[in-house]
């Protein structure tokens, strides 16, 4: 059994806050075997961890901004354009040989792709139901409850932002420790989710910062 973080920013993003080797550093801590570095619409994340020598084994991983909202794609070499309908993505993604996520899908400030796209429920290869950045747990109890009602697999990620946080959202595999194992135990529910919450003062002042940083992005326009 695996033990991973599906769903982790590095600096890469605009809101992450911790290098690719912090974070690497922090998944070696918390006793991780392997996670995905999924940086908002970049692998450049990714492609540098390739390059740094490490016991964690890193999954292609990014997470797209679909037209409906956030999308995970794991398992691929490069990424799709963003700004597509969702469920063209999710099958793009299909024929380029990778898993597809629904990263909290039913939070309305972040994105929640269900919330303009049930049909994305179905189509995608997984659900997270449990993600460490909610304040209140009804929106992972909602995606946990309907995940299980309509029999799709499940994951659970940390959505790190920064590297103390890596880990709080673990997705535990049923899988050799190699890529195609990996994603092939998710597509097929041989996957647990368990975790715990970041600190609410922490994630507050993290939304505040990035609500800052778009209103001063949208004056210099």
């Amino acid at each position: 059994m695996l033990s991973t973080d599906l769903h982790i920013h590095t600096n890469f993003s605009k809101d992450g806050e911790s290098s690719v080797q912090q974070i690497i550093a922090a998944a070696s801590n918390a006793g991780l075997d392997a996670i995905a570095i999924t940086d908002h619409d970049t692998m450049d994340g990714y492609r540098t961890a390739q390059a740094i020598s490490s016991g964690i084994l890193i999954i292609p991983g990014i997470e797209i901004s679909t037209r409906e909202g956030h999308l995970i794609a794991l398992g691929i070499d490069s990424p799709p354009e963003s700004g597509q309908p969702v469920l063209d993505t999710i099958q793009e993604v299909r024929d380029a040989g990778g898993v597809t996520i629904l990263p909290h899908p039913f939070h309305r400030y972040r994105h929640g792709v269900a919330l303009r796209c049930h049909e994305a429920l179905y189509e995608a290869d997984a659900i997270e139901i449990y993600n460490s950045r909610y304040v209140f747990a009804h929106a992972n109890r909602h995606a946990m409850k309907l995940a299980n009602k309509l029999g799709r697999p499940v994951v659970a990620g940390s959505d790190a932002h920064h590297a103390r946080f890596v880990g709080y959202g673990r997705t535990m595999i049923d899988a050799e420790r190699d890529v195609g194992s990996i994603l092939d135990a998710i597509k097929e529910g041989r996957a647990t989710p368990a975790g715990k919450k970041t600190p609410i003062r922490y994630y507050t002042k993290q939304s505040l910062r990035n609500s800052w940083r778009k209103i001063r992005g949208k004056v210099r326009k």
